[in-house]
């Protein structure tokens, strides 16, 4: 069966090389695929290079059912789906080719004629090139709408960034497709205007660079700067290890020289990078374990040098207009792995960033300040990073939460961009409604940031958060306009809190942990409304047991009980949008969540609440039953009041610490007090 989604239908996957990333694309297609029905071929001219990546995509699989992530039948079934071949013949009826071959212009020409004389003229042609301008890559098509760049970014399979680069004649609606359909299957695409290097490369590569010049100048060792900077910007491992783990220097040290001309005079291939190409030894980095002497001076040194590079390139490419702070903080974070730029300048200070950035400039001729850094230190404020996204679909506004880190954790960004873009929405008066929807397919919201309920001091302090939070959702509640929530994935403390303020709910079908209360097992009660809400929306009876013990129900759960309206197969959003105009033409008429007070059945059910605090149970208890006999206003300020308490419990000390030392799956050792 093919994988139709998106006004698109896939019935077969090409990809073109069988080098150091191709197989993993293959994989991870086949990971997500495989399910529907979809082959993935990998086609290469040489039968050395297709036994080693299949014998590469076995391993994997073989490792993953290992460590539990499929099971050995599925991870087989994966492996299996993908066939390696030098027949480019099999893939002549692909509906979607990727070229992950040699970064040279001759060779990539080559293949795509050879792609666009034997495969269908509604094949998406897209090339893994990691720095070729899409308009050079294809200038040879002779139609260039249905061509792209999609740049991935190392290891493939896992790691979740990919860049959607279209070139001046891609169709829109392709790249649009595109974007739904890569965070469909797990990564978070950013779309990025066509400039040599793209968006993210430029500061892989510049941050070697910036890091080489220390060493160049005497400042420290190669093994030194590595950890340095390292620590300095919060990456998985050093510039020169990253390097030696992706072998990336000679591609770095001829995309340092294009970008020379093409960026900045700045970027060059510093010596040093030469003379290792020329060698073709990895860099010397400290082994596991080893302990670098990093001198105090030193560090600071090295830091201040590399820092002031990062910021002053990631504000060039802003400048530039080919992508923006969010999608950039997103890449930083989730792609490469380091301190996201924006919010790292906003820590310290823009003033003191700007500094940084001036003072490096002085020292290397051809290094551009941004003048929007200029201007956004002149202006006191720190930088505003979006994580919530609003988008037109005629009178309908698409409002998405993305936070894919933390699977769309709710934090006070989210609620303020969120109270912006709600209250913009109740005055647009184009706008006749709206759904909320989170990021990818894993989550609709994954509940609160951790770190801000820890944060709360007195129960005073945490009342007043709670209120602060539920003025948001009341916000969404009376917005006097519908708000379909699309659950695309589970729905948790403020997730599901979030969501029954919204006028319909639907979610993705045959989730199987979908919407849960789990507050208990943090040793707190929920604290922005779902003591009054669900009560409200599904009877007493059937919220009690949900509350008290904190564990999850399936949407199917959630359908038979009324907390969401309809299980959705196909494309949730689109849905959405029916069900928003459905109300608005009458169609469909949702019943209110009840305002005043609500029975209270005369014996409830048992609940069996496990190793959960006794005493934050009597709390919820009472939030639950007083807030019954309230108006929903009123109960949700006693929730709030209730809430506060819990600061006063011993077992919410005892409950977060829990959760932020060994995770969500440990039991808290509670006291009971």
């Amino acid at each position: 069966m093919p994988f139709t989604r998106f006004g698109r239908t896939i019935r077969k996957i090409g990809v073109i090389g069988s080098g150091n990333i191709g197989p993993d694309i293959a994989l991870h297609f086949s990971q997500n695929l495989h399910a529907y029905g979809v082959p993935v071929v990998v086609v290469d001219i040489l039968q050395a290079a297709l036994d080693a990546g299949s014998k590469k995509a076995e391993a994997k699989m073989a490792k993953a059912a290992e460590k539990g992530i499929f099971k050995k039948d599925a991870a087989e079934a994966i492996y299996k789906n993908i066939l390696f071949t030098t027949d480019y013949g099999k893939i002549a009826d692909a509906d979607l080719v990727i070229e992950a071959a040699f970064e040279r212009e001759d060779v990539k020409h080559k293949i795509f004629d050879q792609c666009q004389e034997s495969c269908p003229d509604t094949a998406i042609f897209a090339s893994n090139s990691s720095h070729m301008e899409p308009e050079v890559i294809f200038q040879k098509m002779k139609e260039k709408s249905r061509c792209l760049v999609i740049h991935y970014f190392y290891p493939a399979e896992r790691n979740i960034l990919v860049e959607i680069v279209p070139g001046k004649e891609t169709h829109p609606a392709l790249t649009e497709y595109l974007m739904k359909l890569y965070e469909f299957i797990g990564k978070a695409p950013i779309k990025v205007k066509s400039r040599y290097g793209y968006a993210v490369d430029p500061i892989f590569e510049g941050l070697l660079e910036a890091t080489a010049l220390t060493v160049e100048k005497g400042l420290a060792s190669v093994k030194q700067a590595d950890v340095i900077v390292q620590k300095a910007l919060g990456m998985g491992v050093g510039p020169f290890t990253a390097h030696n783990l992706a072998g990336g220097n000679p591609i770095t040290q001829h995309g340092l020289s294009e970008m020379n001309s093409k960026i900045m005079p700045w970027y060059r291939s510093p010596k040093i990078l030469d003379d290792q190409v020329k060698s073709g030894k990895p860099w010397e980095t400290a082994v596991k374990g080893e302990t670098v002497p990093t001198p105090p001076e030193m560090v600071e040194a090295v830091s201040n040098r590399v820092i002031g590079a990062y910021f002053g390139m990631v504000c060039e490419i802003v400048e530039s207009g080919i992508s923006n702070i969010g999608d950039l903080e997103l890449a930083m974070d989730t792609g490469l792995v380091l301190n996201p730029p924006f919010a790292m300048m906003n820590k310290m200070g823009v003033k003191k960033a700007l500094e940084l950035v001036e003072a490096y400039a002085k020292e290397n001729p051809g290094f551009k300040v941004a003048g929007l850094l200029v201007k956004q230190a002149a202006s006191g404020r720190p930088w505003k990073i979006p994580v919530v996204f609003r988008e037109d679909n005629g009178d309908v506004a698409i409002v998405k939460i993305r936070r894919p880190k933390v699977l769309n954790a709710l934090n006070a960004d989210v609620f303020e961009q969120l109270r912006e873009i709600f209250e913009n929405l109740q005055g647009d008066p184009k706008i006749k409604g709206a759904v909320l929807t989170g990021f990818g397919t894993r989550a609709f919201v994954s509940g609160a940031d951790i770190g801000m309920l820890a944060a709360q001091k007195t129960p005073e302090e945490a009342e007043a958060f709670c209120l602060k939070s539920m003025s948001v959702l009341n916000l969404i509640e009376n917005l006097g306009k519908p708000v379909v929530c699309a659950l695309n994935g589970l729905a948790f403390g403020g997730g599901n809190e979030m969501a029954m303020s919204c006028t319909v709910r639907i979610a993705a079908k045959g989730q199987k942990a979908f919407a849960a209360q789990p507050e208990p097992r943090l040793g707190i009660i929920p604290g922005n409304g779902g003591t009054q809400r669900l009560p409200r929306l599904i009877g007493v009876e059937k919220a009690w047991p949900i509350l008290r013990s904190g564990n999850p129900i399936s949407s199917a759960q959630a359908k038979e009980m009324g907390l969401i309206q309809e299980e959705v197969e196909g494309d949730l959003i689109s849905r959405a949008i029916d069900w928003v105009k459905q109300i608005l033409s009458g169609q469909a008429k949702p019943s209110p969540i009840p305002k005043g007070p609500i029975p209270v059945p005369s014996s409830l059910p048992e609940v069996d609440i496990g190793h959960l605090s006794r005493k934050i149970d009597a709390l919820l208890q009472r939030a639950i039953l007083e807030g019954a006999g309230m108006t929903l206003e009123d109960g949700l300020k006693l929730e709030a009041k209730i809430f506060g308490g819990c600061l006063l419990a011993q077992d919410m000390k005892i409950g977060i610490e829990n959760f932020l030392k060994n995770g969500p799956r440990a039991n808290a050792p509670f006291v009971h007090n």
